[in-house]
Formats: C-alpha cells, sequence, structure tokens
C-alpha cells in the first residue's frame, strides 16, 4: 500500500472512532499524531495531506494544531452530501446543513450519547400534538436543568411549534415560597384594589408567556395552593388574576418545571399526575469520561473567549480538572476551570506571555486531587485513553460564551485582575506580593459567588427548607448592613434566627392572628443598635408591603445588641469511630459520668464511605462549634487526619488525637468544660495522654525556645496562622528541637522581626514577602512546597548546629500523600502505611534508577495503597491490558520492590496489580527528561 494511501486509510479511522459531539466539537486528526503512530517523517505527512485535500477526499479543520477529517465518513455520519471541494473551515458547523437552522439539541454534549433519551424526551414533550406536553426535569444541583429547558424552546421553534418572538418565562418558585399572595399574583397577575398596595393592575408571568414556555426553577418550593392552582390551570388553559372572582382568562402556555428533589416525596400526587414527562438528566459523574472532556473543553473555550488570549492545559491538569467535581456537577467544574485560569492569566500578565499555560503546579491542593479520582474503575480506565493530550484553545475557535444564565460570573474576572494589579504596582508591592494577594483575593471571589449555587450540603439550603429564599436574601443584606453599620461580626446564627423571626412575624400578620403589644425588654433608643433597627424597620415595610409595630422594632434591636453579649461556649468534641455503634457508647458513659457537655458521636459502620463520614462530620463541626473550635477524638484510618479538610471547608479550628478512649473523653470533657481550657490548650495536654494509670496525665511544660521562625502571609490572620501550622510540621519532621513559629501580617513583617530578633534567633522568614533586613534568611512560600524550599530549610537547621534528621524523603510528597489517602482509606490506616510506600518508591527509584517528580510520588502512592486495601478486601483489580507489552525491566523492579509488603506487613500484591503499577511507571518513566 503507497504511504498515501495508508494515510487515507489512517485518517478515515479515526474519523469513525470519533463521536458525534467530538467531531461538532473540534475532533479530528493531526500532522503530528499520523508522523508518530504511522512511523513517517512529518514533512512527508504534511505533503500527503495537501495532496489529498486537493483531490477532496479530506476536510481540513482550521486552527493550531491543524486537523484533518475522513470526507466521506462525515457524509455518511450525518447524512449529508457536501458539494464544496477542497474543503477548509473553522469549525465542521460550517459545512452543516447550510443555510439551514441546525437542530439546537446537537449543541448539548452527549445528545447522542449519555443524553440521548432525555433528548428524544425533551422533543416529544415539544411536538406531541396539539400543543406539546408539560414536564418535569429532575436532577442535582449544577447539572444543567435550564439549559436543557431552554434547548427545548429552541427546539419548538426550530420547529415552527412556537413562533420567532414566542416567550421563555423563568420564575423561581422559592422566591415567594412563604407569601402564597404574592406568589399568586406574580403567577396570575392582580388587579387594581386586589390588595392594599396593589393601585394599578399587574400582568402575571402566565399572560407574559401565552403563545410559549414558562419555566418554573425548584417546582417543589411551590406550596400546595400554588401547586393546586397551576394544575388547575394546566387543566383547563384558564385563569384568574388576584382580586377576581370568576376564571374568564385564558392562555395557552407550556409549563417545565425543575427540581432537585424525589418528586413523589415533595410535591402533591394531584400534581405530579398533571405533569406526564419526567426527564432525570445525569450528574456529571454519570456521564462518559469523553463527555466529560468535551463539557471541560468547552468551558475552557468561553474563557479563551472572555480573555482573548490562547489557554494551553497540560494533561494532568486536564485529568484533574475532570476528576475533580465532588458535588457541583458542571457549576462546579466551571468555578474550578474559572480559579484556574485566573491564576494562569496573572501569571502570564508577570511573565509578559501572550497565552495562558495551566500546568499541574499551579491548581490548588483540591483540584490536584481530582487526578487520583480519575480511573476508580475498569470502565473509566477504558475511556481515560482518549483523554491523552494537553489542550490548546484560542479565542478564534472557541464558540464564545453561554448564554446568560444565573451561575455566569457578574463581573470581569480578568478585568478585575489587571485592575488590582496596577493597583497594587501603583503602591510599590513587589510581583511576589501580588500574585499571592491576587490570587487569594480571585479564590473568595469565585467561591463566595459559587457557593450560592452549589453549596448544597450547608445550613443555608437547610433553613430554605424552612423560610422563603426572598426573607433569607433580605435577612443576609441586614447582616451586611450591619456589619457595615456597628462595625462588628455578625455570624450565620444572626442571619438565620432573623430569618426565621422575621419569616413568622409575615406569617402572623398575613393570617392575622398578630397582636400588637411589647412583649420584649426595653431598650434605649439612643443606642446605635435601635437607630438601625428602625431604618430595617422601614427596609421591611418597603419590601413586604406590611407596618412593623414597634414591638418588632425594639425585638430587631435586642438581636443587633446580643452579639455583644453573647458568650462563647466551650470547645466542642466529636468522637468519631468505626463500628455500629462504638462512638456513641464512649459519649454515653462520658455523659453519665459528667452530665451534659458540648459532645456527640458519630459511629462509622463499615459498609459507609469514608466520604460519606466525612461528610457527616463536617454537619456535626458546624453544629457543634460555638465559636472555640472543635477537638475531633477518632480511632484510625480515614478518621486520622481530616482537620485539614475540615478547616478548608468550614473555616472552624478542628484539633484531631487517635486512640481515642473513654479515658481520653473523660479528659477532653473536663478540660472544656470544666477548666474551660481552649482548644490548643486541651489538645497540647492530651496528645500524648494514655489513660489515668501513666502516672501523670499531663505533658510537662518545655523550654521556651529562643529560635524562631516567622510566617508571612498576604490574606489575613487566618491564613497566616495555617501558613505557621504548615511550617511548623515540616519543621518538626525535620529536627526533635524546639522551635517557635511566629505568624505575621504583611505590614506588620518588619517590625515583627524587628522586635524579636532582640531577644530570640530568626532562623527565616517562610512565606509571601521578604523583610527589609536583608539578613534574614527568606524562603518564597512556592519554593516551600517544592523540594529545594524544604531543603533550603533543612541547610538553615544545620547552619544553627540544629539536629536534623537524615532522610532523603521529602515531606512535603509525604504530606500530599497522606492529605490524600486520609479521605479515601477504610481499612488500613493512612499514617502507619506512609513509611512503607515512601520506602517502596524510593526502592523503584534505585531500581529504574530515575527521580520521580513529586506529583508523580503521590500519584503512585495512591495508587499502591489502594492496591493494599483491595488486598485486605480481597476485591483485587483484574489486569485488562496486554501482560506482553509491558516493560521487562520495570515488571522486575516492581515484583522486587513489593518484597516490602510482604515482610513488613504479609500482604502480597497480586499480578494483576502489579500489572497495573508497572503502566503508571512506564507513563512516569516517559516523562522523565533525558
Amino acid at each position: 500500500m503507497k504511504r498515501i494511501d495508508e494515510i487515507l486509510e489512517y485518517i478515515a479511522n479515526g474519523t469513525k472512532k470519533l463521536s458525534v459531539e467530538a467531531l461538532l466539537d473540534g475532533g479530528g486528526i493531526t500532522a503530528a499524531e499520523i508522523a508518530d503512530l504511522q512511523n513517517m517523517l512529518r514533512n512527508n505527512v504534511s505533503k500527503e495531506l495537501n495532496s489529498l485535500l486537493r483531490a477532496d477526499l479530506i476536510i481540513k479543520i482550521k486552527g493550531r494544531p491543524v486537523k484533518f477529517l475522513h470526507k466521506q465518513v462525515i457524509e455518511e455520519t450525518f447524512r449529508v452530501q457536501l458539494k464544496e471541494k477542497q474543503i477548509q473551515v473553522n469549525s465542521i458547523n460550517e459545512i452543516l446543513l447550510p443555510g439551514e437552522q441546525v437542530d439546537p439539541f446537537h449543541a448539548l454534549i452527549g445528545f447522542m450519547g449519555s443524553m440521548r433519551n432525555q433528548v428524544e424526551q425533551g422533543k416529544a414533550a415539544i411536538l406531541y400534538p396539539p400543543k406539546g406536553l408539560h414536564t418535569l426535569i429532575v436532577g442535582q444541583t449544577g447539572v444543567g436543568k435550564t439549559m436543557f429547558a431552554r434547548l427545548m424552546y429552541n427546539y419548538g421553534k426550530y420547529m415552527k411549534r412556537f413562533s420567532e418572538q414566542a416567550p421563555f418565562i423563568v420564575f423561581n418558585c422559592a422566591d415567594y415560597y412563604n407569601n402564597p399572595q404574592l406568589l399568586l399574583s406574580h403567577i396570575f397577575g392582580h388587579v387594581k384594589g386586589a390588595f392594599t398596595g396593589a393601585d394599578r393592575e399587574r400582568e402575571g408571568l402566565v399572560e407574559k408567556a401565552d403563545g410559549g414556555i414558562l419555566f418554573l426553577d425548584e417546582i417543589h418550593r411551590l406550596p400546595p395552593e400554588g401547586q393546586e392552582m397551576i394544575f388547575y390551570f394546566m387543566d383547563t388553559n384558564s385563569y384568574n388574576k388576584l382580586g377576581e372572582s370568576e376564571r374568564k382568562r385564558e392562555a395557552n402556555v407550556l409549563l417545565i418545571g425543575a427540581t432537585t428533589e424525589d418528586p413523589g416525596s415533595s410535591m402533591l400526587k394531584t400534581f405530579i399526575r398533571r405533569i406526564p414527562i419526567t426527564i432525570n438528566i445525569p450528574s456529571l459523574q454519570e456521564r462518559t469520561v469523553e463527555e466529560r472532556f468535551l463539557i471541560l473543553k468547552h468551558l475552557f473555550a468561553n474563557e479563551a473567549h472572555r480573555v482573548n488570549k490562547p489557554i494551553r492545559v497540560e494533561l494532568e491538569t486536564v485529568k484533574a480538572l475532570i476528576g475533580s467535581v465532588t458535588y457541583g456537577n458542571i457549576g462546579q467544574l466551571k468555578s474550578n476551570i474559572q480559579l484556574v485560569c485566573a491564576k494562569g492569566f496573572l501569571n502570564s500578565i508577570h511573565e509578559n506571555k501572550e497565552e495562558i499555560e495551566l500546568d499541574f503546579k499551579i491548581l490548588p491542593g483540591n483540584i490536584k486531587e481530582g487526578l487520583f479520582n480519575m480511573g476508580k474503575n475498569r470502565k473509566e480506565i477504558a475511556e481515560m485513553e482518549m483523554v491523552n493530550s494537553s489542550l490548546y484553545i484560542t479565542p478564534e475557535g472557541s464558540k464564545g460564551m453561554d448564554e446568560a444564565d444565573a451561575s455566569e460570573l457578574p463581573f470581569n474576572l480578568y478585568k478585575l485582575i489587571e485592575d488590582k494589579i496596577g493597583m497594587l504596582k501603583e503602591e510599590g508591592l513587589d510581583d511576589s506580593f501580588i500574585n499571592k494577594f491576587i490570587t487569594t483575593d480571585v479564590n473568595i471571589h469565585i467561591k463566595s459567588f459559587y457557593n450560592r449555587f452549589y453549596n448544597i450540603k450547608g445550613g443555608r439550603e437547610r433553613i430554605l427548607k424552612i423560610v422563603g429564599r426572598n426573607i433569607l436574601e433580605f435577612a443576609e443584606q441586614v447582616q451586611e448592613m450591619a456589619q457595615k453599620e456597628l462595625n462588628r461580626k455578625y455570624s450565620d446564627r444572626f442571619v438565620y434566627a432573623f430569618s426565621l423571626h422575621l419569616s413568622a412575624f409575615l406569617k402572623r400578620i398575613r393570617e392575622k392572628k398578630y397582636i400588637s403589644k411589647q412583649v420584649y425588654d426595653p431598650i434605649n433608643d439612643q443606642d446605635e443598635e435601635y437607630r438601625l433597627a428602625l431604618i430595617i424597620k422601614d427596609l421591611i415595610e418597603s419590601k413586604f408591603e406590611v407596618s412593623v409595630p414597634d414591638a418588632e422594632t425594639t425585638y430587631v434591636a435586642i438581636l443587633l445588641k446580643s452579639v455583644e453579649e453573647e458568650h462563647q461556649g466551650n470547645v466542642g468534641i466529636i468522637v468519631a469511630a468505626h463500628g455500629n455503634s462504638t462512638a456513641s457508647s464512649i459519649v454515653g458513659v462520658v455523659d453519665s459520668l459528667l452530665g451534659s457537655s458540648n459532645i456527640c458521636a458519630v459511629d462509622m459502620p463499615l459498609d459507609v464511605s469514608p466520604r460519606e463520614i466525612l461528610e457527616v462530620i463536617i454537619d456535626k463541626v458546624k453544629d457543634i462549634d460555638n465559636g472555640r473550635g472543635v477537638l475531633l477524638l477518632v480511632d484510625m484510618g480515614s478518621l486520622l487526619n481530616l482537620e485539614a479538610t475540615i478547616m478548608e471547608r468550614v473555616g472552624i479550628k478542628v484539633r484531631t488525637i487517635d486512640m481515642v478512649s473513654t479515658p481520653l473523653t473523660l479528659e477532653a470533657v473536663r478540660k472544656a468544660s470544666i477548666f474551660d481550657m481552649n482548644i490548643e490548650e486541651i489538645y497540647q495536654s492530651l496528645k500524648d495522654f494514655r489513660g489515668y494509670n501513666n502516672g501523670n496525665a499531663e505533658v510537662k511544660a518545655e523550654k521556651v525556645s529562643n529560635k524562631v521562625i516567622v510566617t508571612v502571609c498576604s490574606s489575613g490572620r487566618g491564613a497566616a496562622v495555617k501558613l505557621k501550622e504548615f511550617v511548623e510540621k515540616v519543621v518538626y519532621d525535620l529536627t526533635e528541637e524546639k522551635i517557635v513559629v511566629v505568624p505575621a501580617k504583611v505590614r506588620e513583617l518588619d517590625k515583627v522581626v524587628k522586635d524579636l530578633r532582640a531577644k530570640h534567633t530568626i532562623l527565616a522568614v517562610i512565606g509571601v514577602k521578604r523583610p527589609s533586613e536583608l539578613n534574614v534568611p527568606f524562603i518564597p512560600l512556592e519554593k516551600l512546597i517544592e523540594a529545594s524550599g524544604e531543603q533550603a530549610l533543612r541547610e538553615l537547621l544545620l547552619n544553627n548546629q540544629l539536629p536534623v534528621m537524615h532522610t532523603n524523603e521529602s515531606i512535603v510528597v509525604r504530606d500530599l500523600c497522606e492529605d490524600t489517602l486520609k479521605e479515601f482509606m477504610t481499612y488500613l490506616n493512612p499514617h502507619k502505611i506512609l513509611g512503607l510506600l515512601m520506602n517502596f518508591i524510593e526502592q523503584l527509584e534505585q531500581e529504574l534508577e530515575v527521580d520521580f517528580h513529586y506529583a508523580k510520588k503521590v500519584q503512585l502512592a495512591v495508587h499502591t495503597a489502594h492496591a493494599m486495601e483491595r488486598m485486605v478486601i480481597g476485591e483485587g483489580l483484574i489486569y485488562q491490558g496486554e501482560v506482553s507489552l509491558l516493560d521487562q525491566r520495570t515488571l522486575d523492579a516492581v515484583n522486587r520492590s513489593c518484597d516490602i509488603f510482604a515482610s513488613s506487613m504479609n500482604m502480597k500484591l497480586t499480578n494483576d496489580e502489579k500489572y497495573y503499577i508497572c503502566e503508571i511507571l512506564s507513563e512516569v518513566y516517559n516523562c522523565i527528561p533525558e
């Protein structure tokens, strides 16, 4: 076969393997791919491709890199006849049905895959005679229910079931959850004089949606009266406005509802029966890896369009982002991508680059962990073969941003970054400080925005089941105003207390059960809280159209003032242990001996996943914290090192002590409740406690060291303390010598250094800003995370004649491995097996004569740890690859290195598990530069 024929055959086979979604999203075969896999010279391949294009046998997709498709295969796939010759286009969409509209559902990733049935249901609902079928869309937060409803609307126009001017009206049913009258008014409208303040006739949503679609989001939040009103309208197409006695108005409206709840448990059965079609949208985890990859590409295209710069994404970054989504579906993936792009954009400005480069090292820790979430089962391992290359997305080749939706950032993130860089540079701050400051700032902006939509497990969602969204959002506005006017911090408890009271007050007013008399303690009307309460009273009257009595004003003032008098309670204590009732038994004994206290139990049955237990513990931490932190007493395994994850998620100080027992719990409760000790004092006094028979339950006070390390962070005291704890851990692992770590704010750094030098030896300053005194050693924060920073700290200790433990092992790598394993290990203790894993990796490096990058070490350690757990429960993987293709030298190295598990734990990995380790090693080995 001639070379040109081989290339044409390869393109034909490659085009057939691509899904319809991949083809529409810019998929194709590159010249480099053909040259590599066909063992041809690149120049020769390019020459033959030009010949095939001139012969009109292939299609050229312009971009970087240029891609090619087989013309006849495209014609057969899309059932079209392409009359144009030597086709060169930016996208395959340009040549499909030229001059005609394209089925809107073709824009939906997965419309021929995991979403195929849903698309057919949506089309049937629109086309069913005579006027379509009312539909309910069910799915988790962030899966794209609103987008699917809009696609149904666009399909109706495409099929001429709706006119081009047909309306698509969106209404969130949670907004007026507790006010049926206002709900009725919004949906059906009202006439003049229908209620107090109705000074003119108002058009309702049904009237606005006549001839189109009314989309009712969060439809499960409709109260029973609202559901009854809606299903009567569905039955008859007739309605009346509020204030009218007869249903003489008519409207032709197709209703589409959306819910995150089980319809059978949250809605009236009579209502559900009137909705003939229910469409279940799969979560992102239920999509194929290929579809998740295409969704990720689409979201990156939006960012490339927004920032007007090319974006280059490293392969491991692609995999980490795909695996990083744990609860928020496409919405969470979008926020993760925007956060990473913002960091890459900041780097591109500092380095004066024309493109944004996103490599693995710039990812936040929670997104890096996504790399290890990929490929946990054989199906995903097979699907992951298509995620085998980096991404390069140009603004010219991107599709632009989605239609406006509630989950789109309301600000230009990249403009925000540029403006802040300019402002900080004018203040004379260096690039390192600016980079850290803006990274933190961007993180806060994005997380605070998306938490409104995707923090579905928090207290906010729980309170929304009780009060309406409009009430909660009003309470949050009051909280923000009070913090600004009174210059003090108000917690979520204030928001929830105010929300509940306001909801109850409005209900009593609505039901005419309010008795207007003074029932609260009087308050000085000259107090600043009372003056602010008067303003809040006016806001309530304006927003909710009610009259607020003086008693309510007094209550609001007392609530505002109570924050000053609120006494923080004791340190919270959580006992968490494996077994159906182990933790509960310990807590029961303590409670009977010491009485009620701030303590609770978390039992951990072995059939419940570690991630579920983590969510339970996080909820308990939020419930039990009184502002003084929570002490976590655990037994083993995945519970051992949860504190970092919990603190990152909820921002509450957590300390962990293992080997929980009844005596240890008694001591913790005694010191928290009777002696009112803070969390750090309790932790230090109990970390070596092993019962009452050791003669000394207390830890002897150590001499205060005169050697200190200063940590400096730009994002406030909390971040500086967190950095302090991290440095303490690194120092503790390097030396047994007592070294004090002192946190400092950026603006106070030089003063802190000057004050400390008078009485102490400052070994180093670690963080985001270099001190003015040049003779004080400085280690940038980003260097500490790498091996070079750890080595620099080791040398500083040696130069100061401090004993340093001799080890070739990276402490940071070890910590990253331990942090990653803590969520997933159920039967093995991550802390106990980590040393074995590090020795295993070190031996592999010696056997293969290579030095693995730290991220690769983590990947290898996590995979091997999972393999060890599979050996414990007898569920080892079966290797699906071709054993004969594995490198024999690598296999021999794995066999010899695995002997460490047999000698230390009497555990043997199966050959199939070793084969998978060989695959990872071949991947790692290929990544090492020559």
